[in-house]
């Protein structure tokens, strides 16, 4: 029983099913208060110098503000989108990690981004976090196909990618606090998966080296089973010959077959 088991086992009955839910409903509500007054975001958003004033509740509050989606399609329409795929994923990676672990889970990726905004000044968003809860749900279910606005067929492997091919784009204007801060950011995408995507790693290398030696102790396609040791023809190069192995342990064609000692006697 690993270490996160015997933690379900003893605190298991303190987790919050359906926790994505919960924050999808709440960024709902979130978006329809910010179209009254867009300046209400800004006491949720997660600023180190406020909480460091006492304003503690942006430690939670800003997983709660949505992505405000722009684009050919009305921005209700994006951010409504957004929160229904955020579902989706959600219960889909608590139905293969369990209502305590994905807690674990999404509470290790919040203590990472404020890490990174308090020690490394990255201003992640939520979006980061509900980042690393694609992946998770990506390495359960790789070959789930969606519909990109109800028309584009994808899978999620590929949206993965895409999104950490995004992530990746901005380390080189970064520099190493970026770096840094997206290893703390996604250390629950590390800590949960890491350590089976090295083992499978590590499966597919000592599985390449297998082939690879076998391969090369291969006979090669253009060997041959039978050669004349006098004039070295072979079944490949004179399909028609007829080989025998002699007295002397080497193989003959019929032609050059040495003849037996007794044979020499009786023609004399």
């Amino acid at each position: 029983m690993s270490f996160l088991d015997r933690l379900e086992f003893r605190y298991g009955k303190y987790a919050v099913p359906g926790l994505i839910r919960y924050v999808v409903a709440l960024n709902a509500l979130v978006y329809c208060l910010a179209k009254y007054n867009f300046n209400f975001l800004y006491l949720l958003d997660l600023d180190p110098p406020a909480i460091l004033h006492g304003q503690v509740w942006r430690l939670v509050t800003y997983i709660f503000i949505p992505q405000f989606g722009a684009g050919l399609l009305p921005e209700w329409f994006n951010t409504a989108m957004y929160l229904v795929f955020l579902w989706w994923i959600g219960n889909g990676v608590e139905q293969a990690l369990g209502p305590f672990k994905l807690n674990v889970y999404y509470l290790i990726g919040m203590m990472g981004i404020t890490i990174a905004a308090f020690f490394f000044g990255q201003g992640f968003s939520a979006a980061i976090l509900n980042s690393s809860l694609l992946f998770a749900f990506a390495q359960f279910y790789p070959d789930e196909v969606i519909f990109i606005m109800y028309i584009l067929p994808a899978k999620v492997k590929w949206i993965a990618w895409f999104t950490a091919a995004l992530l990746l784009y901005h380390v080189m204007d970064g520099g190493i606090g970026y770096i840094a801060s997206l290893a703390v950011t996604f250390a629950n995408y590390l800590l949960f998966f890491g350590p089976e995507i090295y083992r499978n790693a590590r499966t597919r290398q000592q599985v390449a080296e297998r082939r690879r030696k076998f391969e090369a102790a291969k006979v090669p396609e253009v060997a041959t089973m039978h050669e004349c040791a006098v004039c070295h023809r072979t079944e490949v190069t004179n399909p028609e010959l007829d080989f025998r192995v002699a007295r002397d342990g080497q193989e003959y064609c019929r032609e050059h077959l040495p003849k037996p000692p007794g044979a020499a006697v009786a023609a004399s």
